[in-house]
């Protein structure tokens, strides 16, 4: 007999996989996170939560700057069958 906890469970356990990912914007904090969200979309299925972690500014020897926002996403975990 297989000893697999979760067994039988398929339709009601679900895992979560949490990363990082850190967007830019010439805009605001608000674009520099919807940027890394778009980014992560792309190659990221089913991202479920993001949670602002950092906020700060770059800035540049000629003055400008650059907004970024650090965001830990969460999305769901699908094993290899």
């Amino acid at each position: 007999m297989e000893d697999n906890p979760l067994q039988g469970q398929e339709g009601r356990v679900s895992v979560y996989r949490v990363t990082d990912l850190i967007g830019t914007s010439m805009q605001s904090w608000e674009h520099a996170a919807s940027v890394a969200i778009k980014a992560a979309s792309g190659t990221l299925r089913d991202i479920r939560v993001a949670e602002v972690v950092a906020q700060d500014i770059h800035v540049a020897e000629d003055g400008g700057i650059t907004y970024r926002t650090k965001l830990r996403i969460s999305f769901k975990y699908e094993a290899r069958e």
